[in-house]
């Protein structure tokens, strides 16, 4: 008997968490105040039963109530969703999707992020098979110009200050195939731009070639850059669609959506 007692009220309690999301839900929908009213018939809750749900959730501030008989969601929601937001890592985010790349390419797969006019490496997903030793571990630097990650990142800056970059950096080479003229430098992110991916043919290490697509956040803002490397008469053109491919995996995950306005 106590056992069927207790699974009543578990069933209550899942019940009343239902009807509390079926109202958050429908609040979402409307981009304006909604009255008790529509709330009934958006949620097939009985008027008595959805303002009764409401008033608790006004009482939590998950919900406020404009005036009598009118809501909609309330800031206890965002407070949540700041904490959420800051607690997505984008190194968390893009682990097992860098993996999977690593097993459909077998070559090396950087996640690196922008720190002022250098790219940073934040994880890597390789294996003795690809067949290139990792010059740069993670925590390793290098410059925005020379790096395919780096020249995303570029290609999102207003020209002025690429320009300034160029003018404090001084578009400084590693070899003979490194970018150091700024004309040169601004043909090759108009390219990024138009082909929505960026390349580093050999700019950096001679011998190794890259390919990277953009990481976003929710808010559409360039975060990271996933990159595969490889020796350079290895990297294949066929890959730029999985790396886009995941890198937007990625992107959905940090909760950004291609269709927002």
């Amino acid at each position: 008997m106590k056992k069927e007692a207790g699974e009543t009220e578990q069933h209550i309690s899942i019940q009343v968490i239902e009807r509390m999301v079926s109202l958050l839900d429908a609040l979402a929908a409307y981009p304006d105040p909604v009255s008790l009213k529509e709330l009934s018939a958006a949620t097939d809750l009985h008027p008595s039963t959805a303002h009764r749900i409401l008033n608790d959730l006004v009482v939590k501030r998950f919900v406020d109530r404009v005036e009598p008989g009118t809501y909609r969601l309330g800031m206890r929601l965002l407070e949540l969703g700041n904490i959420v937001k800051s607690r997505l890592s984008v190194r968390e985010a893009a682990l097992d999707f860098m993996r999977a790349l690593h097993r459909k390419t077998h070559q090396t797969i950087n996640l690196s992020v922008r720190q002022a006019d250098e790219i940073v490496y934040i994880d890597r997903s390789f294996s003795e098979r690809s067949g290139m030793q990792v010059v740069r571990a993670i925590g390793g630097r290098a410059p925005l110009h020379l790096t395919s990650t780096g020249k995303l990142f570029l290609s999102v800056d207003d020209p002025k200050n690429v320009r300034a970059y160029a003018t404090r950096t001084g578009l400084a080479g590693h070899n003979k195939n490194s970018i150091t003229d700024l004309a040169k430098l601004e043909r090759e992110l108009s390219m990024v731009r138009a082909l929505g991916y960026a390349r580093d043919n050999e700019e950096l290490e001679l011998g190794v070639r890259c390919m990277a697509a953009g990481i976003c956040d929710d808010s559409g803002k360039l975060v990271a850059g996933l990159s595969i490397s490889a020796p350079a008469d290895r990297l294949q053109d066929e890959w730029v669609e999985d790396l886009v491919s995941t890198a937007s995996q990625i992107s959905s995950a940090l909760g950004y959506r291609q269709d927002r306005s």
